[in-house]
């Protein structure tokens, strides 16, 4: 029993340093979650290069929270920390698609496949509120590429059949996806009908005109 206090002293030090890691986790979990939403705002403004700047900002911030907790395997697979990751997975997703770039891959990103996945999902839900900006100003040939972005990322989804334990809760996200996919078509659906049929009257207007004049 002569080494107990030595034994107990090197856990509480061993304990000091991992909540000391956790809290400095939890701070810039939450900096990442601020960038990634900062940068998707921007980029739904159209201020891309703001956008592309929050973006590399928040790379920047996720190599730290990274770095930060790589010696505790179980506080980098917490879900606070994946989460943030899943964050700036959506963000960089969300760019790529409404900048029509290439998508990032997840190891480029540095995040982890099932973050990768559940922030491809999330970035669906962005697409949706970009869809409904441009059909408000008639854009809906370039809403019914998007709707097909979203299309294609939902058949991707619906194939990835592993166990949530895998995949943190895929299932229920790849279910939202498909649920805003559905109410996306019918507005953008709804829009082109109001489109022809304004451009159908239109046509009958200047035709009325024109034979009036005749």
């Amino acid at each position: 029993m002569d080494n107990l206090d030595a034994i107990i002293e090197r856990i509480r030090a061993n304990l000091e340093a991992k909540n000391a890691a956790r809290d400095e986790v939890l701070r810039r979990s939450r900096a990442l979650i601020r960038d990634c939403s900062l940068a998707i705002r921007a980029t739904h403004r159209g201020e891309f290069e703001a956008a592309a700047s929050l973006l590399a900002a928040a790379r920047a911030a996720a190599d730290e929270m990274v770095n930060g907790v790589r010696r505790y395997p179980d506080l980098y697979y917490a879900g606070y920390t994946q989460d943030a990751l899943k964050e700036f997975a959506e963000a960089s997703i969300t760019y790529a698609l409404i900048t029509d770039s290439p998508l990032p891959e997840p190891a480029a990103l540095g995040v982890e496949d099932a973050a990768y996945l559940n922030g491809l999902g999330e970035a669906v839900g962005e697409m949706r509120r970009y869809v409904l900006d441009i059909i408000r100003h008639d854009r809906t040939e370039r809403a019914e590429r998007i709707l097909q972005a979203m299309d294609d990322i939902y058949g991707v989804l619906v194939t990835i059949d592993f166990p949530n334990a895998l995949t943190s809760g895929l299932r229920r996200t790849t279910d939202m996806v498909r649920g805003v996919l559905e109410r996306t078509r019918g507005d953008l659906t709804m829009a082109m009908r109001q489109e022809r049929l304004s451009a159908a009257l239109k046509e009958a207007e200047a035709k009325f005109n024109h034979g009036q004049r005749g």
